[in-house]
This record gives structure tokens, sequence and C-alpha cells, in this order.
């Protein structure tokens, strides 16, 4: 049985204490699951590694799956908060029938700027990208959820801006291939296996500006190429 606290204090530190509880079982998870993956990781390696006791983790998030889908949600949230500066004037953009090449293209590049935040900002930044690495591999709870909002978030935008730029139908196949080979640029840096090529090169440590200047240099010269005569 659980006493609850009367007071306004009483509760208020209660709360903390569970927020805190909570919060340390999910950045536990989120780095074995990303490490050894959805079925590799046991809820007891959770328990051990947030220092909670089992029945702590069926308290807060049901069961393994449960702790999974918040995880998921959690890197969710953060996704549409990287990319909600950019997405309305991407809506107005698209809305706009006089819009240009060149403002479409520059509106692409800040999306895809903005996808090289998610994927290389925030906390235990390193576990989420293996998360969104597994979840090209694995068939894992949640990854409905992460799919859709890549889909909303990226890949659609990304897609009816790039037919637009190159004036054909977001269901060209040939858009489709094109948009995905353009975000893969950027999916490239969630692979930390592809670590040890960038520290034999001399990049051993996160550097952004020069990621965001490669894929802005890169995707202009595709939409130059796509628009030769303006």
């Amino acid at each position: 049985m659980i006493n609850i606290p009367t007071t306004g204090r009483g509760r208020q530190g209660t709360q903390a204490r569970g927020e805190d509880t909570r919060r340390r079982i999910l950045e536990a998870a989120l780095d074995l699951f990303a490490a050894n993956g959805y079925e590799g990781a046991s809820t007891r390696q959770i328990a051990e590694g947030a220092g909670v006791n089992l029945p702590a983790i069926q308290y807060y998030f049901g069961n393994k799956e449960g702790l999974y889908r918040a995880i998921i949600e959690d890197i969710v949230a953060d996704t549409e908060r990287h990319m909600s500066g950019v997405l309305p004037r991407v809506r107005a953009a698209l809305d706009d029938p006089e819009a240009t090449a060149s403002e479409l293209s520059e509106l692409l590049c800040q999306t895809l700027e903005a996808f090289v935040t998610v994927v290389t900002s925030g906390p235990q930044v390193d576990s989420r990208r293996l998360i969104f690495a597994r979840a090209e591999v694995e068939e894992t709870p949640g990854l409905d959820r992460m799919h859709e909002n890549g889909m909303q978030q990226i890949f659609n935008p990304c897609l009816a801006l790039f037919a637009r730029i190159y004036g054909k139908s977001e269901a060209d196949p040939e858009m489709t291939m094109r948009t995905m080979a353009l975000i893969g640029q950027v999916v490239i840096f969630c692979n930390n296996h592809k670590r040890p090529i960038l520290k034999a090169v001399g990049l051993e440590g996160e550097n952004v500006q020069l990621m965001k200047q490669i894929v802005r240099e890169q995707t202009l010269a595709i939409c130059r190429a796509a628009t030769p005569e303006k």
C-alpha cells in the first residue's frame, strides 16, 4: 500500500522523487536497448542500471514494451521540437504557387539541417542514434510510431519540396527514391559503426557545423542539377 502525503510540500517531494526514478529508468533503458536491442535487453538489467527495484519498471511503465514505447515517444517529441522551426515555413512555401526553385531549395536545406540537429544533439545522443539505426532492421514495439513520425516530420516535407523543384508528382517513384537518397546523407551519421572511419581521417569528434555544411552543399548541387535553366 502506498501512503500519499497530504501536505503540499510532501506531495511535491514525492512527485520529484517519482520523476527522478522514472528518468533514471528511461536513461538506463535507452542505453541498454541501444546496445543490445529490444530482445537482448532485460528488465532486470535495466533495473540494475537505473538503481531501482524490478517492480519500479512495472509501476511506471507497465512492462518492457511500455518502457520501450516511452523511449520512442521521447525521441518523437525531441524530433518534433527540432523540426518545429522549419516545417511551418515549408508548408507555407508549398501552399504558395509563386515560390521559386531557389526558395524551395533553401527550405530543403534547412529541413535537412534540422534533421542533422536531431541526430547529433541532446542527452545520450549516441544511444538515440543507435535506436534510429536499429529501427531500420528490427521489428520492435513502437516502430510504427517512429516511422510515422519520420514520414511526417522529415520524409514527406522533403519529398514535397523535391517534387516541386523537379516539377514532378510526389507519387513519382523517382521522387521517392531521390528523397530517400537525399535523407540518407544524414541518416548515415546515425550509424555508430562508421565512427572508426571518421576517426581514421582525423574526425573523431562531433563536427555538426561541418555536417550541415556538407549536407547543404550536396543538396544545393542536386537542386541546381534539377533546374539547370533557372
